[in-house]
Parts: C-alpha cells; structure tokens; sequence
C-alpha cells in the first residue's frame, strides 16, 4: 500500500513543479536547486557566487531551513531578495512550499534564483521544485566517500561543488576518489571544485551557471 501512496504524493508535487518553472520561464528567471549536507556551506556559495556575479545579473534566494531565518537574515543584509521557508521539521523542500514562498518575491527584478534546500543526502533529491538545474554541493570536512554513500543525491545533480577547497590538506581528502564516485552515478555532472572563504575556484562555477541561465 505505501508504494502506490508514494507515488501520489510524488505525481502531485511534480505537477506543481511544472507550474512553479512556468512562472519561472514566463518572468525570465533561471533556477538553481542547491542541494547538500548541514554546514557544507550553501549560504556561503550563493553569498560568494553572488558576489562574483557580472553586475547585469541579479541573484534572488529561497532559503529552505527546519526552523530560524539566520541564514535569510545573512543573505538579507547583503541586499539581495531573500523569502525565508521554514518546514516545521520536514527534512526538504517541496514544489507546494516552494510556490508559496513566489508572491513575496520580486521575480521581476530577479535573473538567477537560488533555492537553498534544506540540509540533507536524502530526501531532497526525491522532489522536484520546478528549477531548471539542480547543483550538490560537498564539503572537503565531510569526506571524500559521500557519492558512494548517497549516490541517489549525486546521480540527481546537473553539477556538483567540493567546497572549502582551502582545507583539501588539512582534511586529506581524495579528490580522484571523490571524483570517481561521482562518475560511477552521474557521469555528466561537472565538478567544481572551490573555497567560498577564499574565491578560489568560483569563476569556474559562475561560468556555468551563465551557461545555464543562456540555455534556460
């Protein structure tokens, strides 16, 4: 009985992602789906991406957290459009939530919209929200076995970034192991590897994403 309810559930979320990304189309606004594990640093990417930006490219966030704005609050203050979405303890974001948070946000002044989803290697990668792309970002702390450990997430990705790439020494972490348990799942997913602290590497992301939003 749960699969044939599971599969509702999942049919009617994927319906009000397709209209979510119809709205996005129709206002001109490319969405990206971040993805990760608690403190592999979402909100440090989109406030280092955002700051990297060419300036004709205006960045709007979802943030997704169990409860608390922290994050919001910190995006807020470098001034760019922010909606925070608390889920009272569900461990992802879904489509329905993700259209809520829509009216309080000024699409019209938006091109790149990020949604933070909410902390976890799982649940996540099971909804679909409507973005046009979906990004898993790692942590050099975590270790290096994590597409082998959640390759679901991974195989889910549309690119993946190994952030604090300043603590690759400091962590020993494999980077060739790494790298090769994301193409086991997911051979076309590009890896970016970069420091949100220090900026290193995240021109290589930015250029992808500019991709993205041309095809989008």
């Amino acid at each position: 009985m749960k699969i044939p309810v599971v599969k509702q559930i999942l049919s009617a979320n994927d319906a009000i992602a397709g209209e979510n990304q119809a709205l996005f189309d129709a206002a001109g606004v490319t969405v990206i789906n971040l993805m990760a594990s608690p403190g592999a640093g979402k909100t440090s990417l989109i406030l280092a991406t955002a700051a990297h930006l060419p300036a004709s490219v205006r960045p709007g966030v979802i943030e997704g957290d169990l409860a608390s704005s922290i994050d919001a609050d910190t995006i807020a203050a470098r001034g760019i459009p922010v909606v925070q979405i608390n889920t009272g303890g569900n461990c992802h974001l879904d489509a329905p939530m993700v259209r809520s948070a829509l009216p309080h946000l000024p699409l019209e002044g938006i091109d790149l919209l990020f949604i933070e989803n909410v902390g976890n290697l799982i649940c996540p990668a099971n909804f679909t929200l409507g973005a046009h792309a979906n990004a898993v970002i790692a942590s050099t702390p975590e270790g290096h076995d994590k597409p082998y450990k959640y390759p679901g997430m991974f195989a889910s990705a549309n690119a993946v970034v190994l952030n604090k790439a300043d603590l690759i020494d400091v962590f020993e972490f494999d980077v060739d192991y790494f790298r090769r348990g994301i193409a086991m799942v997911n051979a076309d997913a590009p890896l970016f590897i970069v420091s949100a602290r220090t900026g290193e590497g995240v021109e290589d992301w930015i250029a992808w994403l500019q991709q993205t939003l041309e095809r989008a």
